[in-house]
């Protein structure tokens, strides 16, 4: 029985979502937001091994989020923003949640400070 498409996506996000997790992982990826680097130039900031940052990088490009090219002895990594995508259209359609948080805690400071106007006129 042949997957199907939803199943494919709920797939691929649980793959990027996992691969997200780590804040090694998230770092990487802001560094190459920058523009491609080599895998010395990824664990230059870390305290990690480059067997371990190697195992980072396979786990980022296993989930898709970057792709790792091959010049000569170069094998540079770039960012490969689809699956960013697809979790920012994931995240969007529970935007209306956090906007309509948003705007009860805006109404509720604006009554705050209309409150304290008030009994600041009051007081005068």
């Amino acid at each position: 029985m042949a997957a199907t498409k939803t199943t494919l996506d709920d797939d691929r996000l649980d793959e990027t979502f996992a691969a997200l997790a780590n804040s090694t992982r998230r770092a990487i990826l802001s560094r190459l937001a920058e523009g491609e680097a080599s895998v010395n130039d990824l664990a230059e900031p870390f305290d990690l091994t480059l067997p371990a940052i190697s195992r980072h990088i396979k786990v980022l490009e296993h989930a898709g989020l970057i792709t790792q090219g091959r010049r000569a002895q170069f094998r540079p990594c770039t960012i490969a923003p689809a699956p960013l995508a697809e979790v920012a259209d994931w995240t969007d359609q529970y935007r209306h949640i956090w906007d309509d948080s948003f705007n009860r805690m805006d109404d509720y400071v604006r009554h705050l400070q209309n409150t304290k106007e008030e009994k600041e006129a009051k007081s005068e």
